[in-house]
C-alpha cells in the first residue's frame, strides 16, 4: 500500500485516465513514464497485450546525442524518436496516456515532438 500521499494522487490519476484509454491495433496507446532521470515511451496494442515500440532518454539513438536526460528538450527528442519509429512500423494515429502524470514540462515535451514527427492524436 502506498502512503506517499504523491504516489497515491499519481495513482487515483492513472485509473481515471485508464478507465478512458484503450489501444486498438489501429489507434495503439502511446504511454510515458517520468522519472526523475530519465523518460521512457512505449506504443501498446492493449487487446494483444504487447509493446510495439519503445523509447527513452537511454536509447541509443539519443544517448550519445542528450546533453542531460531530465529536461524538457530531451522528452521532445524522445517524442521525436518514438514518432520515427512508430512511422516506420506503419503507426501514423495513437491514443495518448499520460500514465497519471500532469500533462506539463517533460510530458507535454513528448506529445508535442510526437506531434511534429508525424503522429495523430
Amino acid at each position: 500500500m502506498r502512503t506517499n500521499p504523491t504516489a497515491v494522487a499519481r495513482g487515483r490519476r492513472r485509473a481515471r485516465v485508464r478507465a478512458r484509454v484503450r489501444g486498438t491495433p489501429e489507434r495503439p496507446r502511446l504511454s510515458v513514464y517520468r522519472s526523475n532521470r530519465h523518460l521512457y515511451v512505449q506504443v501498446i496494442s492493449d487487446t494483444s497485450g504487447t509493446t510495439l515500440v519503445g523509447a527513452s532518454t537511454q536509447s541509443p539513438e539519443l544517448r550519445s546525442v542528450l546533453k542531460k536526460t531530465a529536461d524538457v528538450e530531451a522528452a521532445k527528442q524522445v517524442g521525436l524518436l518514438a514518432a520515427r519509429l512508430c512511422l516506420e512500423r506503419g503507426i501514423s494515429h495513437i491514443v495518448f496516456d499520460r500514465n497519471g502524470f500532469l500533462y506539463h514540462g517533460r510530458v507535454r515535451a513528448v506529445a508535442e515532438g510526437a506531434r511534429e514527427g508525424g503522429l495523430q492524436f
